[in-house]
């Protein structure tokens, strides 16, 4: 069960990485580099979706969340969790019943039938809404599920992801254009710092992969990628 005494954000972090290490979620590969939907190029890859696979990794991640969110955000500042789909819909649910909240969840577009609903889920006029997702590279889809929620009338000031890149000043600057705080639990510099100490790859992959968090667009535009990220 979840307990509010609270672990120091670094130590959650750590052990984040640690347990996405054991369930081999991150993959390091600087000789033969991803190809991210962006139109990246990059030498890590992560699949934060594996998680929900592992029963106790799981609810020590959804643990960790809870105590984030009531650290940084409060207590009382919420009246209902949503996830977008698909990712965000399992760590919803699991954080909901954490914080014991109500749960809705948003589709990327309104389904085309029926009552073409965009949220699924009751939320009433005016609900303060807390949207977590499993990861956030620079926000452009969690603020697609974000828009939504502000569009059928609900305030959305704060958001949560599992796992966020860190790496990107547009990011940054798209949260507070956006009027939302961002949480999360852990990085890619958390991922590197227990792959250096567990000496999990060679030091010319664990450089190469620090040179792209440095300079994520260079390091893809030298690799075949491109070097800038779209603006939507």
């Amino acid at each position: 069960m979840f307990q509010t005494t609270f672990a120091e954000p670094a130590v959650m972090a750590s052990e984040m990485a640690k347990m996405l290490w054991e369930i081999k979620a991150v993959h390091f590969s600087a000789d033969k580099p991803y190809k991210l939907a962006s139109g990246m190029m990059s030498p890590v890859y992560i699949d934060c979706r594996k998680l929900i696979s592992y029963p106790r990794i799981r609810s020590a991640v959804m643990d960790f969340a809870a105590a984030t969110v009531l650290r940084e955000a409060g207590y009382e500042q919420f009246d209902c969790v949503a996830g977008g789909e698909t990712a965000g819909i399992p760590f919803a649910a699991f954080l909901a019943e954490r914080l014991g909240l109500p749960m809705i969840y948003v589709r990327k577009q309104p389904k085309g039938h029926g009552r073409n609903a965009q949220i699924e889920g009751h939320m009433p006029e005016g609900a303060r809404v807390l949207v977590i997702e499993d990861l956030t590279t620079a926000g452009g889809s969690m603020f697609k599920f974000i828009d939504a929620i502000r569009a059928a009338g609900g305030t959305v000031d704060h958001g949560m992801a599992l796992f966020y890149y860190g790496i990107f000043a547009d990011a940054e600057a798209r949260f507070a254009n956006g009027k939302v705080s961002l949480h999360h639990i852990a990085t890619w510099r958390d991922v590197l710092a227990v792959a250096r100490d567990k000496a999990l790859f060679d030091p010319q992959t664990l450089a190469s992969v620090e040179s792209f968090l440095d300079a994520p667009l260079a390091w893809s535009e030298a690799h075949g990628g491109v070097g800038s990220l779209p603006t939507a």
